[in-house]
């Protein structure tokens, strides 16, 4: 079953937003695989191109980690938000 993704707005983002998701709801845990550029492109019907910028942004905000050879993999959260400092 494919998602359904508003075309009304930038699709790289409601597939990021959608696999972030998944990593709040436990569906992917710390240190689970997450799906490859090849399957987030078959299973949203989207490009490429489009599956691996959902991916770059996932690893920007530090929810995923990619590891060469292996795959992208959910990264260990932090306890306090980053934008929060000790006092």
């Amino acid at each position: 079953m494919t998602p359904e993704l508003d075309r009304t707005r930038p699709v790289w983002r409601q597939v990021a937003a959608a696999i972030a998701a998944r990593i709040a709801d436990g569906e992917y845990p710390v240190g689970a695989r997450v799906p490859s550029v090849v399957e987030l492109s078959s299973e949203f019907g989207i490009a490429a191109s489009t599956a691996q910028k959902a991916l770059a942004h996932l690893k920007a905000e530090g929810l995923i980690r990619a590891e060469v050879g292996l795959g992208s993999f959910v990264a260990e959260q932090p306890t306090t938000p980053p934008d929060q400092t000790e006092a």
